[in-house]
């Protein structure tokens, strides 16, 4: 389950697409590949956060535009090989791809002794700080752009589902209606589109209100960790503008689902639907299932959930705007 989701700042706000650079199930596939998700925020940030690293990270990052220097945060949903046996080769890369600057990895208890025991016995010596943050539910970071929640789910050792959450956005400046009030370009015009009330050379004071389009309601990506049908789920896709949700097996595989603690199309279409999401995409999809399977399983989930489609491998979506907030 690999991912590059990505997110540009214009005038207008964020531009998001999400890029699925591998989809499988537990072992790398020659269609579908392990888990990891890379969000880019170099605009706003410079930086790039990844959700999990699954094995074979590294090489899937040599096809994008991805570079190891850029990356911040690393979150992990949990600690099955699929999901982290890509992490140390990635943390000793970084070091030899210019990364200087410190690496926050967010993990399950376990994490911090995974990373040590592995760089201990290869020896290898990393040339920034890097911080680990065992998890704990609730909101692992949020600054004033962006907030991380996280879950526990259901699943056979401590897994993860993350909320994603996108901060509402100001207006578009009304550049058109400053200059016709005389104000000229320049560094007021940021204090304008950031809120900030504005006194001018003449003694006049500009509302920023007044020269602001309708803010932008954030966007909402929810990535959930390996797990049953859980009502975590349902929390951290509430309203979601895409939820991606694991599919492992088909609906008529679903005791072989609950016996792996994994869920089929009829669960992930489930909690899309109880949760309201704007689209769903499968995802996690187990090797037993060729590409001639692939139409069925999205014809399963759309039965409950109509507006759900598969991840492939090397796919992208693009995640619109939202309406204005009035």
């Amino acid at each position: 389950m690999w991912y590059s989701i990505y997110i540009h700042l214009t005038e207008r706000g964020f531009y998001v697409d999400i890029f699925f650079l591998g989809t499988g199930a537990g072992l790398p596939a020659k269609l579908r590949n392990v888990t990891s998700i890379a969000f880019k925020l170099l605009e706003e940030r410079g930086a790039i956060w990844l959700f999990d690293v699954g094995e074979a990270t590294q090489h899937q990052i040599l096809h994008t535009s991805i570079k190891p220097r850029r990356i911040e945060k690393i979150f992990i949903t949990h600690l099955h090989g699929d999901h982290l046996y890509g992490l140390p080769g990635l943390l000793s890369s970084r070091s030899f791809q210019g990364g200087d600057t410190e690496l926050i990895i967010y993990g399950p208890k376990g994490i911090a002794e995974y990373i040590k025991v592995s760089l201990s016995i290869s020896q290898t010596f990393l040339k920034y700080p890097l911080k680990i943050v065992e998890l704990e539910e609730g909101v692992v970071f949020e600054d004033e752009q962006m907030m991380v929640e996280t879950r526990r789910l259901d699943h056979g050792i401590p897994s993860y589902g993350f909320r994603i959450a996108e901060k509402d956005r100001p207006g578009t400046l009304l550049a058109d209606k400053l200059a016709q009030a005389g104000v000229k370009p320049g560094p007021i015009y940021r204090k304008i589109k950031n809120g900030e009330q504005v006194v001018l050379e003449d003694g006049r004071i500009v509302n920023p209100h007044d020269f602001l389009g309708p803010a932008q309601q954030g966007r909402v990506v929810t990535i959930l960790g390996d797990t049953r049908y859980c009502d975590n789920a349902i929390i951290l896709a509430q309203n979601a503008d895409v939820l991606v949700h694991e599919a492992t097996f088909s609906k008529v595989d679903q005791s072989l689902a609950h016996d792996y603690f994994h869920s089929t199309t009829h669960h992930a279409a489930e909690i899309a639907k109880r949760a309201n999401v704007k689209k769903l995409y499968l995802t996690h999809i187990s090797a037993r299932y060729d590409r001639t399977a692939w139409k069925e399983l999205v014809n399963e989930a759309q039965e409950i959930f109509s507006n759900t489609d598969i991840a492939e491998d090397f796919k992208e979506v693009h995640i619109p705007m939202n309406q204005s907030l009035d």
